[in-house]
C-alpha cells in the first residue's frame, strides 16, 4: 500500500517523511510511483497529477512549440511519469515542512530544469504530440527478454514423432 500523503499545508508536496507520525514512529517514506501498482499507483498518479496541474505548470509550463512538445495526456507516458514523480518527491523533501530554507532553489538548479529539458525535448517522450494530440510510444524491442540467463529448457517431444 502506497504512503505517499499530501502534505496538510495544501501545497501539493508528498507529506515530511522525518515528522513523527502519532503514533510516535516515522512514517515510512513514499515509494517511487514505478513500484507501485493498482489503488497505491492509481492514488499516487491523481496526487501527482494535482502537483503538476496546479502547481508545475502553472508556475514553470512555458508555451508548446513543435521544439518544446507538452503531451495533453502526460499520464499516458511512462517516462513522464516517472520523470514527474522523482521531482514531486524532490519538490516535496526540499519545500516542505522542515525543509532547509535554501530547499527551494536547490529544487530550481538540481532537479526542475533536467526534467522539464528532458520531458521537453524535440526527441523526448512528447515528440509528436501536441495540443489536442497524443501519440503513443512504443518501447524498444529486444531479441531476448534475459540474454544473460541459462537457456530456456528444451521444448517437449512432440506426440506426433
Amino acid at each position: 500500500m502506497s504512503t505517499t500523503q499530501t502534505s496538510p499545508a495544501g501545497s501539493g508536496a508528498p507529506a515530511d517523511a522525518s515528522a513523527p507520525a502519532p503514533g510516535g514512529e516515522p512514517p515510512t517514506p513514499p515509494r517511487f510511483i514505478l513500484y507501485l501498482d493498482g489503488p497505491a499507483y492509481a492514488q499516487t498518479l491523481r496526487r501527482l497529477t494535482l502537483w503538476t496541474h496546479h502547481v508545475l505548470l502553472p508556475v514553470y509550463g512555458r508555451e508548446v512549440t513543435s521544439q518544446s512538445p507538452w503531451c495533453p495526456v502526460w499520464w499516458e507516458h511512462p517516462e513522464a511519469v516517472a520523470q514527474l514523480h522523482g521531482l514531486w518527491l524532490a519538490w516535496g523533501d526540499l519545500t516542505g515542512p522542515g525543509s532547509d530554507m535554501t530547499g527551494p532553489a536547490v529544487w530550481h538548479r538540481d532537479h526542475l530544469s533536467s526534467v522539464m529539458d528532458t520531458l521537453r525535448d524535440p526527441q523526448g517522450p512528447f515528440a509528436g504530440c501536441k495540443p489536442g494530440m497524443h501519440r503513443p510510444k512504443a518501447a524498444p524491442t529486444v531479441e531476448m527478454l534475459d540474454p544473460f540467463g541459462p537457456p530456456p529448457p528444451p521444448p517437449p517431444p512432440s506426440p506426433w514423432s
